[in-house]
């Protein structure tokens, strides 16, 4: 059935159509195609200086139980592991003390409850780090199991390149049954495809704690996180943007160098953690904001001009056809992506999440405004 339009209806229609289109397929052919077709360069690259593993924890006595003989046991010549307990009412002290009479390279500091004073995870990992004994430090999370025994080798090898200050690697989670493991695991892949292929695109402006190394010199040098230290969160990102410059970064995607984090449960967990995340994104330099922003909205604009020339018939070819060039594009590119950071088929969520992810993701940005003054520790 033809249901006519307006030349004017239409000519704005199809504007927007062609300008979307564009952005989208720059964004593809800019920023995702150099991970795609990531091609990692420090394979065989030896480092064998000391490093220091640096691990903040909350309450995690179960998880520092499971994972961290993980972490210790790394196959390289020398490290430590600098575990900070941050006022855990759990069991973390017990656990932390029994596993340092088995690993003497395990170290640990607690910092003590107060009644009064109220802090986040930076000053657990600005502590962490000045006890930290070595140059070089590998940051991850309690809840997070290395990919494997080379976890540490393959995350410190581009250390090996002259000017490299910081290390950017990937952490996923846990495959599971459900719509809930689903969004996480697809919402970190999509993160990851940003982040990395900005960077390999020369505009590098974040990295995330649960596998990031940078040398203690650039922490110390630049007075840590003090520049946003009112910020709850941003221990990762923000001084990532902070520090970081197009020749002194370098990505390690090995297989090996990945880790594994357990995932949120409930919708409601994965909305508090992601609004946590967002909550920063707003410090992010003006260039990235304005494209992160344009990304999400052209594709939304282009998927609902497209279906309305569709539906009513008017340029229905051409927008059918254009629709169709982007998705095989986008599938090819994000199947490329997932091969590199051991994601499966992972990349056929798209067909579902294009549509509905950017609205998940206001969901959880409308979240954080009822919660600006939390305390909540990361």
């Amino acid at each position: 059935m033809h249901f006519p339009l307006p030349t004017l209806t239409e000519a704005i229609l199809l504007v927007l159509v062609a300008v979307s289109f564009l952005l989208q397929l720059w964004f593809l052919l800019r920023r995702v195609r150099p991970l795609a077709f990531y091609k990692n360069k420090y394979s065989n690259a030896e480092f064998n200086k000391p490093v220091s593993i640096i691990i903040c924890a909350k309450n995690e006595a179960e998880n520092l139980e499971r994972f961290l003989p993980e972490l210790l046991e790394q196959n390289y010549p020398e490290y430590e592991v600098v575990v900070v307990n941050d006022t855990s009412e759990d069991d973390s002290d017990m656990v932390l003390a029994r596993l340092k009479a088995k690993y003497p390279h395990l170290y640990y500091t607690t910092i003590p409850k107060d009644r009064i004073f109220r802090h986040g995870k930076k000053l657990a990992l600005t502590i962490g780090v000045k006890a930290a004994k070595y140059d070089y430090l590998l940051l991850t999370d309690a809840d997070c199991m290395p990919a494997g025994k080379n976890w540490l080798r393959r995350m410190v090898a581009p250390f090996a390149g002259q000017k490299t200050e910081i290390v950017l690697g990937f952490g996923g989670y846990n495959k599971e049954k459900g719509f809930c493991n689903l969004l996480v695991r697809y919402d970190t892949f999509f993160t990851a495809i940003q982040y990395l292929g900005f960077a390999l695109s020369s505009k590098p402006y974040m990295g995330v704690g649960r596998n990031l190394a940078y040398t203690k010199q650039l922490f110390v040098g630049n007075n840590g996180v003090k520049s946003h230290s009112h910020i709850l969160s941003g221990d990762d990102d923000l001084f990532v943007q902070q520090v970081i410059r197009k020749d002194n970064f370098a990505l390690s995607l090995d297989q090996e160098a990945h880790t594994i984090s357990i995932p949120p449960k409930t919708l409601r967990d994965w909305r508090n953690q992601k609004g946590r995340h967002l909550s920063t994104s707003g410090y992010y330099r003006a260039g990235v904001k304005t494209e992160l922003a344009i990304e999400p909205i052209s594709r939304q604009l282009f998927l609902l001009s497209s279906i309305i020339l569709v539906f009513f018939n008017t340029f229905a070819i051409a927008a059918a056809g254009l629709w169709f060039l982007r998705l095989v594009l986008q599938l090819v590119l994000w199947a490329r992506t997932a091969k590199v950071l051991n994601q499966g088929k992972l990349f056929w969520s798209v067909l579902f999440f294009d549509i509905i992810h950017p609205w998940l993701l206001l969901w959880a940005k409308i979240g954080t405004f009822n919660r600006r003054k939390s305390t909540q520790w990361k």
